[in-house]
């Protein structure tokens, strides 16, 4: 991604928030082997205030779509307590090998860490796991591939990814839970984004197009 493309992610924006839809491949944080990042080009996004925004949340390196970026530490910390109390909703749509078991329904399974020995961030279901809940419904079944709409009920790492695995039905792409060397890219997409932030107004509502290899595959 080259510098000026940032401006044309952006979907939102005011004085206190900004949503850009981020490109799958591009993590959002400097990484130890160094490479482009997503924070890099935060400076362009000042539109005349003296700081750069900065995260409110984290998407997977893989993963494209919606994210909220706060434009000052007042709006960060609000933003922090309304995910902290699940208020902002998400909703994803997920390319799955296979068929889940019916066209809609509720994953609850806690997650945890794979092994807590391990300095990384694999993740399994596991009874001593933290409380994970994601809602699916079937929008359209292909062959060998369901297109899945995921709404996370709670925020764990890698929740999506590990309940799609967990019944039967890993992401296309996903490397880590799924079988990625087949695919390449990774079929999960921050579709939209539910924010209730200023008191007496509506709900500000963002939605990310779906990246072009996702149209394709779908149509």
């Amino acid at each position: 991604m080259m510098p000026h493309e940032i401006l044309d992610k952006v979907i939102y924006r005011d004085a206190m928030m900004l949503v850009v839809d981020k490109p799958s491949g591009i993590p959002v944080h400097k990484g130890k082997g160094g490479g482009i990042n997503l924070e890099q080009f935060f400076p362009l996004l000042r539109y005349g205030l003296p700081r750069n925004p900065a995260l409110a949340h984290r998407l997977d390196k893989d993963t494209s779509g919606c994210l909220i970026l706060g434009r000052h530490r007042k709006a960060l910390a609000k933003l922090a307590d309304l995910f902290k109390r699940g208020d902002i909703k998400k909703t994803y749509w997920a390319i799955v090998e296979g068929q889940p078991p019916q066209d809609e329904g509720v994953i609850d399974l806690p997650i945890g860490q794979k092994d807590e020995n391990e300095k990384n961030w694999h993740m399994m279901v596991r009874e001593d796991g933290q409380k994970a809940v994601t809602e699916y419904k079937v929008l359209k079944k292909m062959d060998g591939f369901t297109w899945l709409e995921l709404r996370p009920l709670t925020g764990r790492t890698h929740q999506l990814r590990v309940h799609c695995q967990a019944i039967g039905c890993p992401i296309k792409g996903d490397k880590i839970y799924g079988n990625g060397d087949r695919f390449g890219v990774m079929y999960l997409h921050a579709r939209s984004i539910t924010i209730p932030f200023y008191k007496n107004k509506d709900a500000i509502i963002a939605e990310a197009p779906p990246p072009d290899y996702f149209n394709e595959f779908i149509q």
